[in-house]
């Protein structure tokens, strides 16, 4: 590990922290500092900081400690999948909640790839890089359920075909189980709304204006809501399906709507404080998902080597199940 330290000029008061060590040190780009920031590697004067955006005094100490260069390719790790399908040319896995993806900032190993890299050896598709073998789409760190991945590379460009059409033509089905706050205004409809990165929280996307984003098209169906006989519902649960897959999709279309995932920090942070209305069992429930409530139900798609459909389904993983037991269970009579 090399620390470097910098004492921050007089005149970089009110600069931000992550552009004042960029320019400071060269050989860091701006996108490497924000991350070891978010990883607490970095301290003004005694104290550990983690927000990027931190406007500094001028005259203060800044550490920075910068860990060796890991290896540029994912090593195996023996990380446990839950495997629902597997031949010769494709895997399909059942991602719990909390796996990452594939290695990116913030996550150098630990991940998915890792997992299938240890599982499947040198069979991994290389089309999609040295950080993401065989890894066709993704599901969000904090969402469960199925995906495909490729162990070669002509399974990977028959899949891939298939994604890029969202199903339009072809054989490509996924459907989600969600938990959201309040009712859908029908039991049925379509959002059709472009989504992009938020101008103003660079973390974040967000519905955009016609123009800005990328066509962006989701499929909502509503199945049950909670309490199952109010006037004004404070749950419901629906199935989503994907005609496109944008980043974060489901979660800004339904944000957009005024009905965001129950659990979801990022885009249902204003949401909070209905977990109050529910009662005891429902909150304690909720709290133990510390998650969005998102769940990637149903994978179904062509075989890319020998066309045969293939569909798969998942069942609400131990913590949605258990948070839709508890929403469907009598609410105590009030005093």
């Amino acid at each position: 590990m090399t620390i470097l330290n910098m004492t921050a000029p007089v005149e970089l008061r009110g600069e931000r922290l992550d552009r004042a060590l960029a320019g400071h040190f060269d050989a860091l780009s701006r996108a490497r500092v924000q991350a070891l920031i978010r990883e607490g590697a970095v301290r003004v004067g005694e104290a550990t900081v983690i927000d990027p955006s931190l406007k500094l005094r001028g005259g203060e100490t800044v550490t920075l400690a910068v860990p060796e260069p890991r290896p540029s390719e994912p090593e195996a790790q023996a990380i446990p999948l839950t495997i629902v399908y597997e031949d010769e040319h494709l895997i399909v896995i059942d991602k719990p909640a909390g796996l990452v993806v594939h290695p990116a900032a913030g996550h150098a190993d630990g991940t998915l790839v890792n997992a299938l890299i240890a599982h499947c050896g040198d069979s991994l598709s290389g089309i999609g890089g040295v950080r993401r073998p065989g890894i066709v789409h993704r599901l969000d760190k904090q969402t469960s359920g199925l995906m495909v991945v490729a162990k070669n590379d002509r399974a990977h460009r028959g899949l891939a075909e298939q994604f890029a059409d969202h199903g339009r033509e072809g054989p490509l089905e996924r459907e989600y189980q969600a938990f959201i706050w309040g009712q859908l205004r029908a039991e049925a409809l379509v959002v059709d709304r472009p989504i992009g990165r938020d101008p103003r929280h660079r973390e974040r996307m967000a519905v955009l204006p016609e123009g800005r984003g990328k066509n962006a098209v989701t499929f909502l169906y509503l199945d049950e809501t909670f309490p199952p006989d109010a006037s004004d519902p404070l749950v419901s649960r629906i199935r989503c399906r994907l005609e496109t897959g944008r980043t974060h999709q489901i979660r800004v279309h339904l944000s957009s709507l005024g009905h965001p995932l129950l659990g979801d920090p990022l885009y249902g942070g204003g949401f909070r404080t209905k977990a109050n209305k529910l009662d005891e069992t429902a909150r304690a429930a909720l709290l133990a998902l510390d998650r969005q409530a998102l769940h990637a139900a149903v994978l179904g798609f062509a075989h890319p080597l020998n066309g045969n459909p293939m569909r798969f389904e998942s069942a609400l993983p131990q913590d949605m199940a258990a948070l839709e037991e508890a929403l469907r269970a009598p609410q105590p009579a009030l005093p």
